[in-house]
Parts: structure tokens; C-alpha cells; sequence
């Protein structure tokens, strides 16, 4: 059974979602061949200029296609190497899909390198109770989730499987810092000051990323997050990616 985003399904379910704007409207290509040609051509357009823009301010872009076409071609060939050894591990698929929330609460595609078992979704009602996060947390947390293959035990410590990310960061949904990008179903539970992460563009790495990662509280998550939103720069960029080298390298709270 090959894990995939429930992408149609979860749709379906988010006509009460207090997620803003049309969700997931990347996938709805049967409801884009019904438009218009000259409708069409604008929604080309619009995708395009998108991609070249993101959703981040000017100088920031730059920076993000910058970085992220270094590390891109920096780690090519480690890249290709990791994905195959995902594929041998049990001939699963590669990566793992799933739908994240971005900037003012634009749905997008959100990859990573397939760090557990194909059903992984499935099985993980039935380890709510174990979250490190506490029973009931927005967030799901596990520090030996038995989900997690061996390999993928390794990629999840040093942060490899976010690596297809800088896909995202090409596309103009996620910038190279920022706040992690939620899931629909979490931000469905968000109060007023938990909805102000989304003000700016999601990022691989942030505040939280290298004051714990996933050892931190959701609480303390979302205090960091509203911090870096009211005090992003450029300097404070480099500073945290900086920062991420050691916090990625050392493994603590990544599981």
C-alpha cells in the first residue's frame, strides 16, 4: 500500500475548516479544464508569476533562490543517494506527501523523503495516547514512534528527509526560515494567536528549530514562532541558519 496525501478526501472535509481562502486549489485540474480558455491563460499567469515572486518580500526571494539553489546543487548527488535507499529499504515510495498550510493560509504540497511505514496515517489514531506532546496537543509528537523504519530513524535525527523541501522553496510556497508549516487539521484547532504564525511564509528551519525541535511544547513552539514574526530581518535570517548547522548536526529533539 503506497502512503499518499489524502489530498481529495481531506478537501472534502475542509468546507468547515477556519483555514482561509480556497483550499487545495493545486489539485482541482478537473475543475481547470472546465474554465474559460482566456480564464485559463490568466490562472497560468498568475501560477507563474507566483513561482517568481513566492509568497515572500523581494529581497527575501532572492536570498531563498540563492540558498536554495547552492544547497540543491550541493547535495545532488547525496540527494539521489538518499532516495534510493529509501526505495531498497521496502520498495515503498520515496517521498511522502502531504497537504500544509502556508501564508495566510494558502494550501500547498509539502514533500519529504519517506521516513516511516506506507501506512503510517492509518495506524497513528491509535498512538494518540502516547503523544510527548500530551493527549489532546495540536501537535503529535512520539519519541520512539514505532512507525519510524530504521532508516528513516537516521534521516529524521540529522533533518535529511526535509531536504525535498527546497522543491517548495523554488515554487514560492516556503522560504528558507520561517515558522514550520501546519496541517489543515491542526490549524483547525488554532486560537486567534496561534492563526498569527501564518502571517508570513513557512520555512525549513526557525526559532523553535534550534532552541529544541520537537522537545518543545506546542505552546512554547507558537511563543518562539510569534516572536520571529515580530522580529524578522535579514541579519536574524543568517543568524538562525546559521545556527541550524550544529542545532541538525547535534540531533537533539528530532524524532
Amino acid at each position: 500500500m503506497m502512503l499518499q496525501a489524502p489530498v481529495q478526501l481531506d478537501r472534502r472535509k475542509n468546507k468547515s475548516s477556519r483555514v482561509f481562502g480556497a483550499p487545495y486549489d493545486s489539485f482541482d485540474r478537473r475543475a481547470f479544464r472546465m474554465l474559460e480558455p482566456e480564464i485559463r491563460v490568466q490562472v497560468r499567469r498568475a501560477t507563474v508569476w507566483r513561482w517568481i515572486v513566492g509568497e515572500v518580500a523581494p529581497f527575501k526571494r532572492v536570498v531563498d533562490l540563492f540558498g536554495a539553489t547552492v544547497l540543491a546543487l550541493i547535495l545532488s548527488l547525496p540527494l539521489l543517494l538518499v532516495a534510493a535507499m529509501v526505495k531498497l529499504q521496502d520498495g515503498g515510495p520515496v517521498f511522502f506527501w502531504q497537504t500544509r498550510v502556508g501564508r495566510k493560509g494558502r494550501c500547498f504540497s509539502f514533500p519529504k523523503f519517506r521516513s516511516m511505514i506506507t501506512n503510517a496515517e492509518a495506524v497513528q489514531e491509535s498512538l494518540e495516547h502516547l503523544n510527548n506532546h500530551a493527549t489532546g496537543s495540536i501537535t503529535f509528537k512520539m519519541k520512539r514512534d514505532p512507525r519510524i523504519t530504521p532508516l528513516g530513524r537516521f534521516l529524521r535525527k540529522y533533518s535529511i528527509d526535509e531536504l525535498p523541501q527546497l522543491g517548495c522553496i523554488f515554487k514560492g510556497d516556503m522560504s528558507l526560515v520561517g515558522p514550520r508549516p501546519p496541517l489543515p487539521r491542526e490549524v483547525d484547532k488554532y486560537s486567534p494567536r496561534d492563526l498569527r504564525r501564518l502571517e508570513v511564509a513557512p520555512g525549513l528551519t526557525c526559532l523553535w528549530q534550534v532552541e529544541g525541535r520537537g522537545d518543545l511544547p506546542f505552546e512554547k513552539q507558537v511563543e518562539l514562532d510569534v516572536k520571529y514574526v515580530d522580529t524578522q530581518s535579514f541579519w536574524l535570517d543568517m543568524w538562525l541558519l546559521l545556527r541550524t548547522i550544529p542545532a541538525v548536526l547535534q540531533g537533539k529533539g528530532a524524532y
